[in-house]
């Protein structure tokens, strides 16, 4: 993909087209502010780029019948999702729609030359499988904060090796496509607002619980990363005070308290205590506990692990709490790996921002389950690194 559009309203009609399939000029003319004879010469413009195709006669609207314009079937983005533990990668069209997903288990701590090799070898295996000659661009979330102009991890607590890694120069030099980078729970809001619960929300808090503990926060439709991208760092917000030491070197993180690594930790002292029985034979049978361990154990009614669930559920839910308190959002979106320990753990946030916020902040405000799970990320993926294109040069 060579071609950008040349200005506001072609970057506009790109992106209804994105977002809502193929369209009619007629249908486009009503959402976009723009005359009759104005609309057609961008739409012609675009035809010209094969950024957009012709598609067929849209159905007659009462006189001469509207062609159909799409995005180019042929486009490709890549959607790469790195997480603490495994990652995802993805082919997707112009719609953002899923062509092929490939998920492998794979340790961030390996360092980025590892962990790269491992994402370009999955994404030539999608290739190879005849989705894609090549990719028209690609979109790239990492598990910590991301200086986001320059695409670069700045000080990650959990990604030892790094710090200041070019993730965004380096991907796009091996791929050979422009490459943006993002840390990975705004990657997550963004799809969850394309094709998940958060469709017709304009403001919104997206809560990513697995290894680490994070926050996408989307206002008027569009991620808020601060000034310099750390916006929504929750995880390393104080929820103990001098509470469990942190990766980040401070005491009493949410972090440290409730995330997929807290969590496993306090299930093998539990389990080696023999505070759960259920616990503890899943250690003797794994050698090692996960948040699906306690999952597995609070369905069969295990009460160490529901009041592990619960404990944290709390931590996060006052967290949550002032988040609301501050920001006022229309919706609250929790997702990540931990969220298989399901709806105990929801129905704890919940309790505590009802009680903790006030309530004409909560008096409406839904608190629900990521619907896309694991390929929101990567949708999320594809969706920034299309924003990015299909804004003007």
């Amino acid at each position: 993909m060579t071609a950008r559009p040349a200005n506001a309203h072609q970057a506009r009609l790109l992106r209804l087209l994105r977002d809502g399939g193929p369209n009619s000029r007629a249908q486009l003319g009503d959402q976009v502010d723009l005359s009759r004879s104005k609309l057609a010469v961008e739409v012609d413009r675009l035809l010209e780029t094969e950024l957009v195709v012709a598609d067929g006669l849209a159905a007659s609207r009462g006189g001469r019948r509207s062609h159909n314009i799409r995005l180019n079937p042929h486009l490709r983005f890549l959607g790469v999702d790195i997480g603490a533990t495994s990652v995802d990668v993805a082919v997707t069209n112009a719609e953002l729609e899923i062509l092929g997903h490939i998920n492998q288990p794979m340790d961030v701590r390996e360092g980025p030359v590892a962990v790269f090799e491992q994402v370009l070898s999955m994404a030539a295996k999608l290739r190879a499988s005849g989705l894609a000659e090549g990719f028209d661009g690609a979109g790239i979330g990492v598990p910590g904060p991301v200086r986001f102009p320059e695409g670069i991890p700045v000080a990650p607590p959990i990604m030892p090796g790094w710090d200041g890694f070019p993730v965004r120069e380096a991907l796009s030099q091996d791929l050979g496509c422009p490459v943006m980078v993002d840390n990975d729970v705004n990657l997550m809001a963004m799809g969850e607002q394309h094709a998940g619960v958060a469709r017709t929300v304009a403001d919104f808090l997206c809560v990513k619980i697995g290894t680490g503990i994070g926050c996408g926060i989307v206002v008027g439709g569009e991620v808020y990363r601060g000034t310099t991208g750390s916006a929504g760092d929750i995880g390393h917000i104080q929820a103990v005070p001098d509470g469990r030491p942190c990766a980040c070197g401070n005491r009493g993180c949410l972090e440290a308290h409730f995330s997929g690594a807290a969590l496993a930790r306090d299930a093998t002292e539990a389990a080696e205590q023999r505070l759960s029985p259920e616990l503890a034979n899943r250690l003797e049978a794994h050698g090692t506990l996960s948040a699906v361990d306690v999952s597995a154990a609070a369905a069969a009614g295990d009460a160490t692990a529901l009041d592990l669930i619960r404990e944290g559920g709390n931590h996060t839910g006052q967290v949550i709490a002032g988040l609301v308190s501050f920001f006022n959002p229309g919706l609250v979106v929790i997702g990540g790996g931990v969220t298989g320990l399901g709806h105990t753990l929801l129905a704890a946030i919940r309790t505590q921002v009802y009680r903790g916020s006030l309530p004409l902040a909560t008096g409406n405000l839904p608190i629900v389950l990521g619907e896309l799970g694991p390929t929101a990320g990567v949708i999320g993926a594809a969706r920034l690194i299309s924003d990015h294109l299909f804004s003007p040069a």
